[in-house]
């Protein structure tokens, strides 16, 4: 992987949040390519359960102030940074102090989903990618975590088709099994289709499943990053024309990844 630029965008990552599946494969998978001589980003939303202090996020003035369209109202968008102690490695943080700021990641204190979810994950898309345009970091490999990301190899490959800093670039998206059983905001197709982005139609019915077979059909490579999935996304997954790498261990995973990378993503 040496000298190989991987862009990371998780909707979770450690130690910034509890230890999942997602926030640890989040840390291991950049922390392997950086061992390994790659360059590497992180990309996370900002959620408001994060300790900023104890984290030491700072915001970085120079990449902040711009306003991100959302279903026709300007959000300002905030980004922070941090940097993972003893791993050589920075987390950029996407913020809005409407979408982000409450005291948990996506679901209230009764465990129903934040009714906003779906502009959460616009937001947070479009912020990512406008971020790596102020950096002007071009990625070879895009790696996406978590369905609050998975809205980025649509907008890519949509609404930023034309975007000369990631002609190059290809697209994995990783599939873990069912995070939620309900659907996001109904009129989220609505919200997409409002920025002109075309080929999102599964989200007339916003669940888990559908969002992720959305995610999946703009990617370049799948990965499998859970034992079992849902059924009917799995066989979405094993009807796909493209490089998927079946389920690997976290303890044998760096190799598998590694090679997939190369012989199968930038080949």
């Amino acid at each position: 992987m040496t000298n190989k630029r991987v862009l990371y965008v998780s909707s979770e990552v450690v130690p910034y949040l509890p230890e999942t599946e997602i926030s640890s494969m989040s840390f291991e998978a950049p922390k392997m390519v950086n061992d390994r001589g790659g360059q590497i980003r992180i990309f996370m939303p900002r959620f408001g359960n994060i300790n900023e202090r104890r984290h030491q996020l700072h915001e970085v003035i120079r990449l902040s102030g711009m306003n991100l369209v959302i279903n026709d109202m300007d959000m300002p968008l905030i980004i922070k940074v941090a940097s993972i102690p003893k791993e050589r490695m920075q987390v950029y943080f996407i913020d809005n102090e409407e979408y982000f700021k409450r005291k948990a990641t996506l679901t209230d204190e009764d465990g129903n989903l934040f009714p906003d979810n779906d502009e959460r994950a616009i937001f947070f898309a479009k912020g990512v990618v406008e971020t790596v345009k102020k950096l002007n970091w071009a990625p070879d490999i895009i790696h996406v975590n978590g369905w609050m990301a998975s809205l980025l190899p649509l907008y890519l490959k949509k609404y930023y088709g034309d975007e000369p800093l990631f002609a190059e670039s290809k697209i994995v998206t990783s599939v873990y099994q069912q995070d939620f059983d309900a659907t996001l905001d109904p009129k989220m197709l609505d919200k997409v289709k409002f920025d002109n982005v075309e080929g999102a139609d599964a989200l007339e019915t916003p669940s888990y499943v559908n969002i992720m077979k959305v995610a999946v059909d703009h990617s370049d490579a799948v990965v499998i990053a859970s034992e079992n999935l849902p059924n009917d996304l799995q066989s979405h997954i094993d009807q796909l024309d493209k490089p998927i790498l079946p389920f690997v261990s976290k303890e044998e995973f760096a190799d598998a990844y590694t090679e997939f990378y190369q012989t199968k993503v930038l080949s």
